[in-house]
């Protein structure tokens, strides 16, 4: 039989109970918390888009980290693929590629930006696009205008002593005159007084993408 006539290993999809679920004691891929909740947020949005792969004996090939997830959310069952066949060299490397070979593509990091900027237009919660954000303020510097991250920036500053990184959802801007003030008003929509203290921003989603002005330039997206 050749190669294309082989059946697949994995064809059918099964519930399962995730008490009856068995992690690979060798896994050597880390999962932190941090990240099992972001997998756990996308369950919530999306479901279980992605079954996980078990052996004959219910031990874990691929998808320790949805396991993870699924038993924070309290999941009493996940969908399941089983791998029939497989040797035991076949099991213990595929638990390896499967989570080296999603690392060994790259971004079009222009074309990520404009769906990044469409998806907070549509007011979608790019949290929940798995990237931190660091690296969302990292992907949207202008490293050409010598812009850096602020992440970076901030290390040496009392404020960096916070653990939350949401607290760095907010940030002081400071301006030399009335006339940038005013411009940021403009392009914002927030009202600026003396009394302000603290803005989010956008605190409005705007209807024209101009408004993000991410680029530094007064150019749509």
């Amino acid at each position: 039989m050749s190669n294309k006539e082989k059946k697949w290993p994995a064809t059918e999809i099964t519930m399962k109970d995730t008490s009856k679920l068995i992690p690979y004691a060798r896994n050597s891929r880390v999962h932190s918390e941090e990240q099992v909740a972001q997998i756990a947020a996308s369950i919530q949005e999306w479901g279980f888009t992605v079954p996980i792969l078990v052996d004959e004996d219910n031990t874990l090939i691929a998808g320790h980290g949805r396991l993870m997830a699924a038993q924070k959310l309290e999941l009493k069952k996940v969908p399941t693929m089983v791998a029939t066949g497989w040797s035991d060299a076949q099991k213990r490397a595929y638990v390896i590629a499967d989570n080296k070979l999603t690392e060994n593509s790259t971004w079009d990091e222009e074309l990520l930006k404009v769906e990044i900027k469409q998806l907070e237009f549509d007011q979608f919660d790019v949290t929940k696009l798995g990237f931190g954000m660091d690296e969302l303020a990292d992907l949207f510097l202008d490293k050409d205008l010598g812009e850096t991250n602020a992440f970076d920036e901030w290390q040496d500053m009392p404020e960096y002593d916070n653990e939350d990184i949401n607290y760095f959802r907010t940030i002081k801007v400071h301006f030399d005159n009335q006339e940038d003030v005013d411009e940021f008003a403009e392009k914002t929509g927030l009202k600026l007084t003396e009394s302000t203290r603290f803005i989010r921003y956008p605190e409005n989603i705007k209807e024209d993408l101009n408004a993000y002005r991410v680029n530094g330039t007064d150019d749509a997206a």
